[in-house]
């Protein structure tokens, strides 16, 4: 069970996100901070292993409190959920080992997708005793798609391209989706898509509609 610190200084977001979280197998919220002091006063007793954690607080900014907390010694992790958007502290969110950031408004599911991933990545680690590249790769983020030596046919702009797509669409998508998106053929996306299938990139889900054959769609993976 994933214990989860939710710190946002309105209660009313606080209290949604709380509900949010509640609603993942697997995770569970063990406190609800308000303000920095009461965020580092919370992770102090509580030790969770995951905050929530807002840049906007009363007293300090969640940077701010992260680097507290590592510098106490305290192994926790963190998931930025902010209205900042620009780039200054979105770079400063990542040097202080930010897990990832999700810019107010979000919807629920969006939520729950970074949820599982931490839970993915604490799986994977816990799991290993020695890693391979390959692990690492997974559970940093996959390196560019023109780093790898890709199948002949297989252009790495294109590559690019379509890696760009999943990330854009984190709930999945169609090959005829991708293909409307990167302005492609529908079988030349489709190549690139169970590439990343079977590089372990991407994740295919079977769509069961009328008649006719499953759709497939594919996830970004990392």
């Amino acid at each position: 069970m994933t214990k989860v610190l939710v710190v946002d200084d309105d209660f009313m977001v606080a209290k949604l996100h709380s509900r949010y979280v509640s609603a993942v197998d697997g995770f569970t919220v063990v406190g609800v901070a308000h303000s920095g002091a009461e965020a580092l006063r919370a992770a102090g007793a509580l030790r969770p292993d995951l905050l929530l954690l807002d840049i906007y607080l009363p007293d300090m900014d969640g940077i701010g409190v992260l680097r507290s907390l590592r510098a106490a010694g305290h192994g926790v992790d963190a998931l930025f959920i902010t209205a900042a958007r620009d780039a200054g502290t979105i770079r400063s969110a990542l040097r202080a080992g930010a897990l990832h950031y999700l810019i107010k408004p979000f919807d629920r599911a969006a939520l729950r997708e970074q949820l599982l991933h931490v839970a993915s990545l604490r799986s994977r680690l816990d799991g290993l005793d020695e890693a391979r590249q390959e692990d690492v790769d997974q559970i940093f983020g996959t390196r560019p798609p023109g780093s790898r030596e890709l199948p002949k046919g297989l252009a790495a702009h294109t590559a690019e391209l379509v890696d760009r797509i999943l990330r854009e669409h984190p709930s999945g998508l169609s090959a005829t989706e991708c293909a409307r998106a990167g302005s492609l053929s529908r079988v030349s996306a489709r190549r690139y898509l169970e590439y990343f299938a079977e590089t372990g990139r991407a994740e295919v889900t079977l769509r069961y509609g009328g008649t006719g054959r499953p759709e497939r769609r594919y996830r970004g993976v990392g």
